[in-house]
């Protein structure tokens, strides 16, 4: 009897120095799923009901990108490239129309290749622009001039 008088003190002993347990209660588990999940029903479909607009962003940053390198093409030849040339000036020297006399090694873009827009369309570039230098646009959505909302049409002009 002694001896398990002995065990019962050292156990409570060694449970005073080392402390309760250190691990989490099936109830408090349970409280951050439910929290998680409230959250997550909350946020998500806000964020993933969103790829539109990023794709519409993304359309003005590449469309911004592409201006600039039209406008170092001007700077190093004086002139813009033609309709006929198109933004495929930009990668590699035109071989027909008005030839660019100081065309730049590597061209006038970091990728080497014209972008598509965020859809899968090529972009459409007009020089002369019936709204300033040249006109830049990517259809939207549709690929198809006009629309409203996701189908509406990105233009340089319109970004400025």
């Amino acid at each position: 009897m002694k001896e398990s008088v002995k065990k019962e003190c050292s156990r409570f002993h060694r449970r005073l120095l080392v402390g309760p347990s250190k691990g989490f209660t099936l109830i408090e588990l349970l409280v951050v799923l439910i929290i998680i999940g409230i959250l997550a029903g909350y946020v998500g479909p806000k964020i993933m009901g969103r790829p539109e607009e990023a794709r519409r962003t993304k359309a003005a940053l590449q469309i911004g990108g592409l201006e600039t390198g039209l406008k170092m093409y001007k700077l190093d030849n004086s002139v813009y490239p033609t309709t006929e040339q198109g933004l495929q000036a930009l990668v590699e020297p035109p071989s027909s129309g008005r030839l660019p006399p100081k065309w730049r090694d590597g061209g006038y873009l970091d990728a080497r290749r014209v972008p598509k827009d965020p859809w899968g369309n090529d972009f459409v570039y007009l020089s002369p622009g019936l709204n300033g230098d040249f006109d830049l646009s990517s259809y939207g959505a549709d690929g198809v001039a006009g629309g409203e909302g996701d189908n509406a049409d990105i233009n340089n002009w319109e970004l400025e």
